[in-house]
């Protein structure tokens, strides 16, 4: 890769190590953690990637922890409205990176459109981005996630997580790990 492509993940890695929130495991900062699983998975998923979505693989969550989702009110109107504002952050903040890394102005629009998830299911760089995602949370996060909720709740989430996915995605999933049978069908 380029120069400032290596300096724009260099500076969301930094913006990154700021996070207070440590990783059990490994004791280092969480946002770091997931910046390179998010970089890994996409490696493995899709290694000709273009530079976009490698920049927003990377960037996805930069400095989420900035903006927890308790400041912003209960229910489904306040946790959309929190993750729309921080869409429009990460894409900001990372685009802001790329310009000191010096990214014009079509390749910083592309990645923040990726930040801001605009066209899952018609944009593939999007979609693959989006299939990214998944396949880091239920890797990495889904395990410890299902130990803290009812079944029925754990159901409902990887149905959900399982329906933003492309269908190849979902295929490799399904092949990849072996889910409970009881949840085996989100992935249908």
């Amino acid at each position: 890769m380029s120069e400032r492509f290596e300096r724009v993940i260099a500076a969301i890695d930094a913006a990154n190590a700021a996070d207070p929130n440590l990783d059990e495991a490994t004791g280092r900062p969480a946002s770091v953690l997931y910046g390179e699983r998010m970089s890994e998975e996409l490696d493995r998923l899709a290694p000709d990637a273009a530079e976009a979505v490698k920049i927003a693989a990377r960037g996805q969550h930069i400095e989420r922890w900035t903006s927890p989702r308790e400041s912003y009110p209960e229910g489904r109107a306040g946790y959309l409205a929190w993750r729309t504002d921080l869409a429009k952050f990460h894409a900001g903040r990372v685009t802001g990176l790329m310009a000191e890394a010096g990214y014009d102005e079509a390749e910083r629009d592309a990645v923040a459109s990726l930040l801001r998830k605009e066209g899952i299911k018609r944009n593939p760089d999007m979609q693959l981005l989006e299939d990214v995602i998944c396949f880091v949370f239920v890797r990495h996060y889904f395990t410890p996630f299902a130990a803290k909720h009812a079944d029925e709740d754990v159901m409902r989430i990887l149905t959900k997580t399982a329906r933003k996915m492309s269908a190849e995605a979902r295929a490799r999933m399904a092949e990849e790990f072996d889910l409970p049978p009881h949840l085996a069908p989100a992935l249908a």
